[in-house]
């Protein structure tokens, strides 16, 4: 895993401090491979690339980034792992076509790759996660590609004649032609979904290279040309595939286990010491079990735990750890401890990101890293295998109310939203004596406004919109804005999909996971020089998934059915059948208490309108809701801190 950036520039733009400024530039980055360090420049063409090296296969100099291929045209600075790398060299030698190989590292194979079949013809070849530039020197071409699913980051853009692509937005901000402008628009997305959706950055005429993409870029394109993109893969392929409905339950479990042993034993090649994250759920536990299968020492094994049970799995990721033989290590974490990560987070994520489990996540990152530099991880598998709680629940209310008549499930939403929440709650307390316990909630008019604003959808695909956005109405909060399109606002990406839990799951796929998830993990281990690695996000796994039949992964209202009948030929199911948790913290705890002061300050009705970024009023009015008790707001909260404390480390 490594730090990449670089910039293209005419002759008029190019600085006279090229070299020093790319070394300045991939400094930035140096948590992503403290290493070794390389630049690569070529003034007459304009180009500047640099990279950041955390070595992990191939220790020696043979590995030194930017590397040059063989026949000296193409100049490549990587981040990630080809992990059939192996195998894509055999077939270059078997072929006759392999040059004399240095050394033994995948990013050599990848540049030979390149030099023989070209860019998609090696794209399509390759397993792995990655992000790369590749300098054409003979035809003076950049391409910049990405992994299918996304789990490597890279970011582009022409600022002020410059086009500057990096691994992190940090990068950008050494050189002098950034213009660092928030871009409102893009703003009213991230209060949406929590995070900045690609392929959107925070900053006006900044990008993210989507997943499963490339992007070239000549040395003689005018500055502002944008690069053109070409789609190698993406899931919307794996979705067309066909589904084996007549496939049995044996056949399907052998073929499951086979293709995550396959992964696992090529994520588990590693010339650097290697654990996996633990928490005891189906995702880790299978992961950890298969890897432990395939390893003749214990695996080390990692886990935080919260003394407030309600958020700890601690317990029962100890009782896998210890079932499987594992070398494990827990660390319990005080709030003291955890709230000591929020001050770096604007600087460890580079644009607003609001997903709070960011805090957990950068906490066991850092505990794995004392022991480790590489560590697998389960992510994944509540997407492909259909683990979310929201699939259950909100197919149950679809299936049930989907088939009324549109225009009267609006005017029971419309009715039901003339009456605020707190009237609703009043109403309840006069009249629940009345109903059923079943119908006795805690602030059903929250539940109420929640399931009327579900009556009003057209589609699933407006059901899902719904339930994932936190700021309903975004453009209200920031003056003068106006919301993008996104790939879960653009119907040409809906799927041909019968089930509603399908199309929750191909939705999470190409928005949640690339955009959230693996966000999240990449900047926190990132941030501690961890590498991390997701065997269920094998891309022919990701193929495998979409060719089962539903009642393969939900039957019998519980998710993940065949990643449980796997995990169960290694861990007794008792040890691993409870209600799913996930990665949480107490934040509306915190913020009534010793988060609050630090959130006064940059929740103040004069500051927010000093900085002009958002609407006071609305979010005035959720912060007193949330302090009095009678709303958790935390979440919506949590998402305008965030961007304020990142706005005031712009600033710093």
């Amino acid at each position: 895993m490594c730090g990449l950036t670089g910039f293209l520039a005419s002759s008029a733009a190019w600085p006279d401090n090229a070299i020093d400024l790319a070394h300045r530039m991939a400094d930035t980055l140096a948590h992503r491979g403290p290493d070794d360090a390389g630049v690569w420049v070529d003034a007459g063409a304009g180009i500047a690339l640099a990279h950041r090296r955390l070595s992990i296969v191939d220790l020696s100099p043979a590995g030194h980034q930017p590397m040059i291929s063989a026949g000296g045209r193409y100049v490549i600075a990587f981040n990630g792992e080809i992990y059939n790398h192996l195998e894509l060299r055999h077939e270059l030698v078997t072929s006759g076509a392999a040059p004399a190989w240095c050394g033994h590292s995948d990013t050599e194979t990848l540049l030979a790759a390149l030099d023989v079949w070209g860019i998609e013809a090696t794209l399509k070849r390759c397993v792995g996660m990655f992000a790369f530039a590749l300098w054409d020197r003979e035809r003076r071409l950049l391409t910049l590609a990405r992994d299918r699913l996304g789990e490597k980051p890279l970011y582009y853009g022409w600022q002020d004649g410059t086009f500057l692509f990096a691994s992190e937005l940090k990068a950008f901000k050494v050189h002098p032609a950034f213009l660092g402008e928030v871009d409102r628009d893009v703003l009213t997305l991230y209060l949406r979904y929590n995070y900045v959706p690609a392929p959107y950055a925070i900053y006006r005429g900044v990008f993210k290279l989507p997943a499963g993409a490339y992007a070239t870029l000549a040395a003689t394109d005018l500055p502002g040309v944008a690069p053109r993109l070409t789609s190698y893969w993406h899931v919307m392929d794996a979705v067309a595939r066909p589904v084996y409905e007549d496939l049995d339950d044996a056949t399907a479990l052998r073929d499951l286990e086979a293709g995550l042993r396959r992964s696992i034993e090529g994520q588990m090649v590693s010339d650097v010491p290697l654990g996996a994250f633990l928490s005891g759920g189906i995702d880790s536990s299978v992961v950890v079990a298969m890897m432990q299968a395939q390893s003749n020492r214990p695996v080390k094994t990692f886990t935080i735990g919260f003394h407030e049970k309600a958020y700890n799995e601690a317990e029962h990721a100890r009782a896998v750890a210890t079932h499987l033989g594992c070398e494990h290590t827990e660390l319990y974490v005080t709030p003291e401890q955890a709230m000591a990560v929020i001050p770096g987070l604007p600087d460890l994520y580079d644009e607003p990101f609001a997903d709070s489990s960011q805090i957990p996540t950068v906490l066991i990152a850092q505990l794995a890293r004392q022991q480790v530099t590489v560590s697998l991880s389960g992510d994944g598998g509540d997407e492909l295998f259909g683990g979310y709680n929201r699939y259950f629940w909100a197919a149950r209310i679809w299936q049930r109310l989907g088939s009324t008549p549109h225009v009267l499930r609006a005017g029971v939403a419309k009715m039901v939203m003339g009456l605020s929440p707190a009237a609703w709650n009043r109403l309840f307390d006069v009249v629940g004596f009345v109903l059923p316990a079943r119908f006795r909630y805690a602030n059903p008019g929250d539940k109420l406004h929640k399931l009327a604003e579900m009556l009003a959808a057209r589609s699933p695909e407006e059901v899902y919109l719904y339930l994932i956005s936190q700021w309903k109405q975004p453009a209200d909060l920031v003056p003068g804005a106006t919301e993008p399109s996104t790939v879960l606002t653009d119907r040409r990406n809906c799927a041909p999909l019968g089930h509603f839990e399908s199309r929750m799951m191909y939705l999470d796929q190409i928005s949640y996971l690339p955009d959230d998830i693996l966000v999240k993990v990449d900047r926190a281990a990132m941030g501690v020089s961890l590498e991390t690695r997701m065997p269920l996000l094998d891309h022919r796994l990701v193929e495998f998934a979409w060719q089962l039949p539903m009642h393969m992964k939900i039957r019998d209202g519980q998710g993940k059915w065949l990643l449980r009948q796997l995990l169960y030929r290694y861990v007794p199911k008792e040890l691993v059948d409870r209600p799913k948790m996930g990665f949480g913290i107490p934040l509306d705890a915190w913020l009534r208490g010793p988060l609050r002061d630090w959130a006064e300050v940059l929740l103040s009705a004069e500051r927010l309108v000093q900085e002009g970024y958002f609407n006071p009023e609305p979010i005035r009015e959720k912060w007193q809701e949330h302090l009095s008790g009678r709303r958790n707001c935390a979440y919506h909260i949590w998402t305008i801190l965030m961007f304020q404390s990142w706005l005031e480390r712009q600033r710093a």
